[in-house]
């Protein structure tokens, strides 16, 4: 085992959005309140799970904001920043920057004409380079059409602006690629943010975790945590293997076929959100609230 310690945890969090699709700005203070009181170091907002491609701007405006405000300094605010252009990334990071945030993370742009290596990894360097606030680099790997490439992840993690990597790749030469960059820039702190793959980040000795499932199954992640500092890899493996199971029963089987509307229903069912609306429509089946329902009365 290589556990860095100790263990930072962050939640990629979902944004409440009212039935007509604005920003719930109480109940942002409320999912942020009750982070505070879960020990979370930080929150990740309109990214991927926080529906940040699909926010009008005046809404992000607003989430952010009221991220920042009802934070207070207690916890960290991370903003997703991405976008196709150099000059879009930078407009939306001086947006983050007017609002208080910490950390603008920039993930792969939804679409890139002439796309070649090097015009991928020049976006990168440039967009961190100039950005006013520190950087974090969201790497999706494969899962995008557009990546980094990985013979370039060593040369973007070491630019001074970056300073960490949500790395959501499932990648194992990637992975050794960021553990490579943070041994030659100590200071660069690296994220899991795949949520299937909690334990196999954390003994490849990354630092944290940061992905949306984190705001439901802080419990287990916590006791993962702690079983791996105690040095009982099996039952952190059984932990683990049963967080595995709530999320998937949240999010609707293996499948995922309620994503992110089941991870919403059950943030209204902890009495943190007043709807589960999105912009991206996901069903939420019945199995999926009975599965939630059940979990909610074991947390």
């Amino acid at each position: 085992m290589n556990v860095s310690l100790p263990v930072s945890i962050w939640s990629a969090v979902p944004t409440p959005l009212t039935a007509d699709l604005k920003v719930d700005e109480a109940s942002v203070e409320r999912m942020i309140e009750a982070a505070v009181q879960e020990g979370t170091e930080g929150l990740f907002v309109a990214g991927t799970c926080g529906e940040g491609p699909w926010l009008p701007d005046r809404e992000r405006r607003r989430m952010m904001h009221a991220a920042v405000r009802t934070a207070g300094g207690r916890l960290k605010i991370a903003a997703q920043v991405s976008d196709n252009s150099v000059p879009r990334i930078l407009d939306n990071a001086a947006m983050a920057a007017e609002a208080g945030v910490d950390f603008a993370i920039i993930a792969p742009p939804a679409t890139l004409l002439n796309a070649t290596p090097d015009r991928v990894t020049a976006l990168f360097v440039e967009a961190a380079s100039r950005c006013p606030l520190p950087v974090g680099i969201y790497d999706l790997g494969k899962i995008r059409p557009i990546m980094i490439p990985e013979d370039r992840l060593q040369e973007v993690y070491s630019l001074p602006q970056v300073k960490l990597v949500k790395d959501s790749s499932g990648s194992p030469e990637r992975r050794a690629m960021a553990l490579a960059a943070r041994a030659a820039k100590p200071g660069l702190r690296l994220f899991n943010g795949d949520e299937f793959r909690c334990l196999e980040y954390l003994l490849a000795g990354y630092d944290g975790f940061m992905f949306g499932g984190a705001a439901a199954v802080m419990p287990q992640l916590k006791r993962i945590v702690a079983l791996v500092a105690a040095g009982d890899r099996a039952a952190a493996t059984q932990v683990e293997a049963e967080m595995k199971e709530t999320l998937f029963g949240i999010y609707g089987g293996k499948s995922i076929a309620c994503w992110l509307t089941g991870l919403k229903h059950y943030m209204v069912r902890r009495g943190l959100f007043t709807t589960s609306a999105s912009f991206l429509g996901y069903p939420l089946t019945d199995e999926c609230q009975v599965t939630i329902d059940r979990y909610l009365a074991t947390r």
